[in-house]
């Protein structure tokens, strides 16, 4: 197998980090977080060659589940993720969508809740699953030990944090997840978030406002 890689397709009027992560090798991969835009989320895979197993999901607000179900009947794969407790999102997207006056979503209905501790993978890439609640109640990150490598969702992001003011959202809880379940991870794992660039939880833990 070749190695680990990742492409953002950037996705709604939020521009939310939809991100293709694949083997560079055989470029089997899946999608995480296909908010909207599925017919250029699409054309990305088609353009690139990409054989996608498993959709990905960190949480459940429009910008990162809104274009799933859609996704999902578009290639026939399965929806995995978040943690069970985002079902009251994932159930309300549509209302999510009216609120924002966003067209076209579908409520969510995921093949497989995970759960903190398990695991899920594409080829040899294998991702450990971490329940980071605060910013959703069932926000979870993809944590690729090997690579160095998370996917963090909206949980953290360069100099700033997830916002707490939404369904579910608390900001005691959301830091307490950073510093318990990510820094101890080690300051040179680099990570993809949600919105904007990523960067590196040392750099966060020493400049983060939040977090310092």
């Amino acid at each position: 197998m070749g190695q680990l890689n990742a492409g953002i397709v950037p996705v709604t009027p939020f521009q939310q980090n939809c991100t293709i992560l694949f083997d560079t090798e055989d470029k089997t991969g899946v999608v995480v977080d296909p908010g909207g835009d599925v017919d250029t989320i699409l054309s990305v895979l088609k353009d690139n060659g990409i054989t996608i197993t498993a959709i990905w999901l960190t949480h459940g607000h429009i910008d990162h589940a809104g274009g799933a179900m859609e996704l999902k009947e578009a290639l026939g794969v399965d929806i995995v993720g978040p943690h069970e407790a985002d079902k009251p999102l994932l159930d309300n997207l549509v209302t999510q969508g009216q609120k924002f006056g966003m067209s076209g979503v579908r409520n969510c209905v995921p093949d497989r809740f995970l759960a903190d501790g398990e695991t899920v993978s594409f080829g040899n890439h294998v991702f450990e699953v971490l329940h980071c609640p605060g910013h959703a109640p069932g926000h979870v990150v993809y944590y690729h030990r090997e690579a160095k490598f998370a996917h963090v969702g909206d949980v953290l992001f360069q100099g700033s944090v997830g916002r707490t003011d939404l369904y579910g959202g608390d900001h005691a809880t959301l830091i307490r997840s950073i510093k318990e379940k990510l820094l101890p991870l080690g300051d040179e794992i680099g990570f993809i978030c949600g919105h904007g660039p990523g960067s590196r939880f040392g750099d966060e833990r020493r400049s983060n406002p939040y977090l310092v």
